[in-house]
């Protein structure tokens, strides 16, 4: 296999699991933002987004709401580039059509 089909594999791995996380807020917000972004990630950002995709629901929630403070190993601009994603409604349901 080569190192293209590994990267592509690996996106949509990594894509499908920030759009079906359990918590439909984190599906549109972080599977929006991923779908929107993974095409033009290297092997270096697709390390970084894959250690927020696994991160709890609850936790990604919080800091992006907010409610917690980011801990320094996660305030990264992909993180600060998640948090300035603002949802319309209306996005997710022009996305599926």
């Amino acid at each position: 296999m080569s190192t293209k089909e590994t990267i592509e594999t690996r996106k949509r791995r990594i894509a499908w699991r920030a759009a079906h996380r359990g918590m439909k807020e984190m599906d549109l917000l972080l599977g929006g933002f991923v779908r929107e972004r993974i095409g033009d990630m290297d092997a270096a950002a697709l390390d970084e987004l894959e250690a927020l995709v696994a991160l709890p629901d609850g936790t990604l929630y919080n800091w992006i709401a907010g409610r917690e403070a980011v801990p320094a190993e996660y305030d990264t601009p992909l993180l600060a580039a998640l948090m300035a994603v603002r949802y319309r409604p209306g996005d997710y349901a022009r996305r599926q059509g």
